[in-house]
């Protein structure tokens, strides 16, 4: 349906809206839900003296006048008074005030969300209530981890929303994740209620950090081995596991021979390395033999392959608890590939499965922009 943009006649005339919202802007919707609470039986308006009205409910805007300087909204409908309000109130002249009383069964907008703001587990700490809202903050770097599930079943509770950014979302220390709120001024506690029985203390986000592993990495190819050529892809990756705070304990260089890469991953495993990453060798060509040489350690394959593009040639293998990794060739030249999407996931614990490489095919496609702003983009999000 084409939505038109319209003017409403309940604010201003610069107040313009799309007429998918309703007849009117969405802050007099607000107003008009509140009206309705108030007539139909939530709580009543009372007028009481400015005094006494610490810790009520605001029913109405209050506006300031500074002649020749200002005029606008001092406190908004919904404001909970403070103590720190009654001078400034007073000297408006707001001598008395219609406050909402509370009736049982009824929750203001900001009692409702902070018990709401349960939601959120290990790694995330909160912003102040602002206007009905609270959001989600990381705490520290890591993965957030998000019960997609249960969200949904938040949501799906009327005037009731949990807004996140994606899950598996590689996030930095203080960045927002989140952010919740209840739609009217005052809810049914009922509602609430619902919502606190889904999140049944177990968080519905968290942020997992990673671990400042040991890693060790191996390139193969008889040309960087025989020093035909420089090896670009060791520091590319040297690189990007140093951004983690990661230790590269060793690098060996290795010739086309898959015994020769069976050999080296191990010792890198025997001196204690906890992920290791190989290079080179991964494509189709009789040549590349580095798959044949991890799955020669023992190791797990879970996949050889990935529906992500550029990065399809990933390789995904666990030696008893050690993740190892084979890069296709497309990570020396191109800034995000698969590995991109699966290196925070493996520093954080994660234990990959084929049903995750499967699910990363969803936002598997890079879209190659002139300015890359990986990871706030598409690319990786579908999983």
């Amino acid at each position: 349906m084409v939505s038109k943009m319209m003017l409403c006649p309940y604010i201003r005339p610069s107040c313009s809206f799309s007429s998918n919202e309703g007849l009117f802007c969405e802050e007099k919707q607000r107003d008009y839900i509140f009206l309705k609470i108030l007539i139909y039986g939530s709580g009543k308006m009372k007028k009481i003296p400015v005094e006494t009205a610490i810790g009520t409910i605001l029913c109405h805007d209050i506006t300031q006048i500074i002649p020749g300087k200002f005029k606008g909204r001092a406190f908004k409908k919904g404001h909970i008074i403070t103590e720190e309000d009654v001078p400034v109130l007073l000297s408006l002249g707001k001598d008395n005030i219609y406050v909402w009383e509370k009736k049982e069964g009824y929750l203001h907008e900001n009692e409702a969300v902070v018990r709401l703001s349960k939601a959120a587990g290990e790694g995330i700490y909160l912003s102040d209530v602002k206007e009905g809202k609270i959001n989600f903050i990381a705490n520290m770097d890591g993965i957030l981890k998000i019960d997609t599930n249960r969200l949904l079943e938040i949501n799906s509770i009327k005037e009731i929303i949990l807004a996140t950014i994606h899950n598996n979302y590689p996030v930095r220390k203080n960045q927002k994740l989140a952010g919740t709120r209840v739609i009217p001024l005052v809810i049914e506690e009922e509602k609430i209620i619902e919502a606190e029985d889904v999140i049944d203390e177990k968080p519905i986000l968290r942020v997992i950090p990673y671990k400042k592993s040991k890693v060790g990495i191996v390139t193969t190819g008889n040309e960087v081995y025989h020093n035909r050529i420089e090896d670009k892809f060791g520091p590319v990756v040297r690189d990007k596991v140093l951004e983690y705070g990661c230790e590269v304990v060793d690098s060996k260089i290795v010739p086309d021979d898959s015994d020769k890469i069976t050999q080296s991953i191990e010792e890198l495993i025997e001196i204690g390395c906890e992920l290791i990453i190989c290079t080179g060798g991964m494509s189709v060509d009789p040549d590349d033999l580095t798959p044949l040489g991890i799955r020669k350690t023992g190791a797990e394959i879970i996949s050889y392959g990935a529906p992500v593009l550029p990065g399809a040639m990933l390789l995904v293998a666990y030696k008893d608890d050690v993740p190892i990794l084979g890069l296709p060739g497309c990570g020396m030249y191109c800034k995000t590939t698969s590995f991109d999407l699966f290196l925070p996931r493996v520093l954080a614990g994660d234990k990959i499965t084929h049903r995750d490489i499967a699910a990363c095919g969803h936002g598997g496609f890079c879209m190659a922009c002139d300015e890359c702003r990986y990871p706030d983009c598409s690319f990786g999000k579908g999983w």
